[in-house]
């Protein structure tokens, strides 16, 4: 999947143009001061120096709760993530004003996964669905503050992604060799629970963008009319990180 969006952004005609017909679109947010400044305010715990302390937080969680091996998985997320991306940056290079993947995204969404590991499985569910909406958050900031563009964007939630699935794919396997850990887990935690606390989450801030639509109803429509791109975009990011994080809830055993 990865590979394929990097292709279609960069090598399929249609796709190019939409990355960039969206990414204009986005943009015209920062004629909104307010929307420009939440953005930058929204970004900057993830550029590098201050993203190593937030990265310490699932470890240290991790580590309280006497979970080396989950430690060890979190950092391979946060780490293994963040250095894909670099490297692909640099292997990846391109003739736009962005480069692919994008590192805060990516950034945000293996903090985001991580932080799902280090969470008691009873909170589990909860712990994905606000790091899904802090990763959306990010992902959308960066595009409209022209920083990326929408592919960048889906690429970083990718790796990390990747880097997430591989992790508790190594923690199954290594439970093989653990009977007793085997035996403390109770399994993938049931659709049912899994889903619960993301749908609260993201019923809420639905309902919370349909009163700020209602309260302007006529400007949000004129918009929507004139930046469908942007609309849909908008939509698949966060159906992607809603995905990414809800997937690794359900394989990671209690």
């Amino acid at each position: 999947m990865l590979a394929l969006v990097w292709f279609a952004a960069f090598h399929v005609g249609f796709a190019e143009r939409a990355d960039q017909t969206i990414f204009l679109q986005f943009m015209d947010l920062q004629a909104h001061d307010r929307i420009n400044s939440v953005a930058a305010h929204i970004v900057a715990p993830f550029n590098p120096n201050p993203y190593v302390y937030l990265a310490l937080v699932p470890l240290g969680v991790s580590l309280l709760r006497r979970r080396p091996w989950s430690a060890v998985a979190i950092v391979g997320i946060i780490l293994g993530a963040n250095v894909t991306t670099e490297l692909l940056k640099h292997v990846l290079t391109a003739p736009r004003p962005s480069s692919w993947p994008s590192g805060h995204t990516t950034a945000a969404m293996s903090l985001a996964l991580a932080s799902v590991l280090a969470a008691p499985a009873r909170l589990r569910p909860a712990v994905a669905a606000l790091g899904a909406l802090l990763a959306i958050a990010v992902g959308y900031s960066v595009i409209a503050r022209g920083m990326h563009y929408p592919s960048d964007v889906v690429g970083g939630f990718l790796v990390a992604g990747m880097w997430a699935l591989l992790a508790v794919s190594a923690l199954r396997a290594s439970e093989r060799w653990r009977p007793w850990a085997a035996r403390a887990g109770a399994g993938p935690m049931s659709m049912r629970a899994t889903l619960g606390a993301p749908g609260a989450i993201l019923a809420t801030a639905v309902l919370l963008a349909g009163i700020v639509v209602i309260s302007r109803l006529h400007q949000a429509f004129t918009y929507a009319r004139g930046h469908e791109a942007f609309v849909i975009a908008a939509a698949g990011i966060a159906a992607l990180g809603v995905a990414l994080s809800t997937a690794l809830v359900l394989s990671v055993r209690r």
